[in-house]
């Protein structure tokens, strides 16, 4: 189990390019969220890119699909990058 403030990233640890991702809820998984920012086609492209470990969650190698997402993280992919931006409710 991850202590929430050894991965907690920050939007100004962001790259310049990274783009907010919405969220309805406070946590989303890391499968979940590339489909969500269009990074990946389906759920079986995400599994690949993120067991080849393709994917980084604040600056580190994740390859764990269901890794839990939550405010302020920030994921890369392909060039591209998200700040995970949670619900406020």
């Amino acid at each position: 189990m991850t202590n929430r403030d050894d991965h907690a990233a920050t939007t100004s640890d962001a790259p310049a390019h990274a783009e907010s991702l919405p969220l309805r809820d406070d946590m989303i998984r890391l499968g979940q969220a590339l489909k969500l920012a269009a990074l990946v086609d389906d759920g079986a492209m995400a599994r690949e890119v993120i067991e080849a470990g393709e994917v980084t969650v604040n600056g580190q190698v994740r390859t764990q699909r269901g890794a839990q997402l939550r405010d302020g993280d920030v994921v890369e992919f392909a060039g591209e990058a998200f700040v995970v931006a949670a619900s406020r409710a």
